[in-house]
C-alpha cells in the first residue's frame, strides 16, 4: 500500500502547493525594520510589536519570509541573506542574531552536531555569531531564495566548488574578510562575527528580494496546525553524544521556546530562542565521502524529493507531507487531505531531522507521537 503522501489526491495537492508558492512570489514583497527581541504572533486587528510590521491589511506589502506586513518598503527590496552559524554546543553558545532571522534551518553537519543556516530579510542583526563553514546541504536551501547573499567562513574544496556554482552571491570571509571581526571573548574557530548591515552593503546592483517559502494563514483564518493535535512540546536529537533539543509552547508569548542540552537556549542578549512556527522535516542523509578535521564523516541532507513532516504552530501540531522537485523550487508542505499547510505569520525554524531519527511530540492529552 502506498504511504498517504503518495496517494493521487495528495500528490495533486503537492503540485498545487508548489504552484501557489511560485504565484505568491509575484504578489509578495520583502523587507522591513527590526529590533533585538523575540516577538509573539500578530493578532487580527492589532499592531505587531516588531518595528516596521503590523497585521497585514489588503494590498499591503508583506515580508515574503514571514507573512507580516511591512512599512519599510525600501528595506523590502534587499536580497535575502543566509549566514551559517555554528551550534557545537560547548563552543558556540550563546549565539547572536538567530532571533532576528526570518527563517532558520537546522542541519546535521557531522557526528551528533548540528549547524544553523539563518535566513535574514525583514530584520537586521548586530552582531551575528559565530559564523562557520558551509556545507553541500546548503545548495538546496539557498536555491529558492532568488540568488541570496551567502555568508560563511569557508569550506573544503569539494563543497566550496558546489556552493560557488549555486545561485548565490559569495559574501563569505575568504572573499570579504573586511566584513568580519574576531571576538576576543570567543574561542577560535567560533570567534568570527559580522553584522547584517555590513553584509547587505556587499549586495550587487540588481539584487532582488526572495520569493515566499511558505503559505500563511491570513484574514483571521487559523493555521493548519489548529486542525491537528494540541501539543505542549517537541524533543529531538542528532545522535549519541550530541546535545538534545526541545521546544515548549509558551501560550503567553505565542512562541515555541528552544531548550538545548538541558538549559534554555538563550542568545548573546539573554533572550531565549523562539519562533511562531517549527517544522520538523524528516529527510535522508547520505555520506558525502568527506570527513571533518577529526575524521568524522560529513553527511548531506537530501532535500530534493518527498517525505513526511510535523508542523507546529499556535500550540498544536499537524502531520504533513513535503515535496521539492529541484534545488530552486521552494519545498511544498501539504496536509493529509492535500491542502497547503498554512503557518502563523512570523518566524519559522525548519529542523532537518534524519528519517528514523530521534523525535517525539508531547501532545496535550498526555500521549506522545513518534515518526
Amino acid at each position: 500500500m502506498n504511504p498517504w503522501w503518495r496517494r493521487p489526491g495528495v500528490l495533486a495537492g503537492l503540485v498545487a502547493a508548489v504552484a501557489a508558492l511560485v504565484v505568491g512570489a509575484v504578489v509578495l514583497l520583502g523587507g522591513g525594520g527590526g529590533d533585538d527581541e523575540a516577538q509573539g504572533p500578530v493578532q487580527p486587528g492589532t499592531s505587531s510589536s516588531v518595528p516596521g510590521t503590523s497585521e497585514v491589511p489588503d494590498a499591503a506589502p508583506v515580508a515574503p519570509l514571514t507573512g507580516l506586513a511591512l512599512t519599510d518598503v525600501t528595506a523590502g527590496g534587499r536580497p535575502a541573506l543566509v549566514v551559517k552559524v555554528d551550534n557545537a554546543d560547548a563552543l558556540s553558545r550563546p549565539q547572536a542574531g538567530l532571533n532576528q532571522a526570518d527563517v532558520v534551518y537546522e542541519e546535521k553537519v557531522e557526528g551528533p552536531v548540528s549547524r544553523f543556516a539563518a535566513v535574514f530579510h525583514s530584520r537586521d542583526a548586530d552582531p551575528v555569531a559565530p559564523v562557520r563553514s558551509g556545507r553541500s546541504t546548503d545548495v538546496a536551501l539557498v536555491g529558492p531564495l532568488n540568488v541570496p547573499l551567502y555568508a560563511f567562513s569557508g569550506a573544503n574544496a569539494v563543497f566550496l566548488a558546489e556552493l560557488r556554482a549555486a545561485p548565490l552571491v559569495d559574501v563569505g570571509y575568504d572573499v570579504h574578510p573586511e566584513a568580519y571581526d574576531r571576538d576576543p571573548q570567543r574561542t577560535a574557530p567560533d570567534d568570527l562575527t559580522t553584522t547584517t548591515a555590513r553584509l547587505w552593503d556587499l549586495a550587487p546592483v540588481g539584487a532582488a528580494p526572495p520569493a515566499p517559502l511558505f503559505a500563511y494563514a491570513t484574514g483571521g483564518a487559523p493555521p493548519s496546525a489548529a486542525g491537528g493535535a494540541p501539543t505542549t512540546s517537541l524533543a529531538y536529537g542528532w545522535g549519541r553524544g550530541g546535545a538534545p533539543v526541545s521546544y515548549g509552547w509558551d501560550a503567553v508569548r505565542g512562541l515555541w521556546l528552544r531548550t538545548q542540552n538541558g538549559t534554555p537556549h538563550v542568545d548573546a542578549a539573554g533572550e531565549q530562542l523562539g519562533s511562531e512556527n517549527v517544522i520538523v522535516q524528516f529527510v535522508t542523509y547520505v555520506d558525502t565521502g568527506l570527513v571533518d578535521v577529526a575524521g568524522t564523516p560529513v553527511p548531506e541532507a537530501q532535500l530534493v524529493g518527498q517525505g513526511t513532516a510535523w508542523v507546529l504552530s499556535d500550540g498544536a501540531s499537524v502531520e504533513a507531507a513535503w515535496a521539492k522537485p529541484d534545488d530552486t523550487t521552494p519545498t511544498a508542505f501539504t496536509t493529509v487531505d492535500g491542502a497547503s499547510v498554512l503557518l502563523t505569520p512570523g518566524r519559522t525554524w525548519v529542523i532537518l531531522v534524519p528519517v528514523g531519527g530521534d523525535a517525539t511530540l508531547q501532545l496535550g492529552d498526555g500521549t506522545t507521537r513518534t515518526p
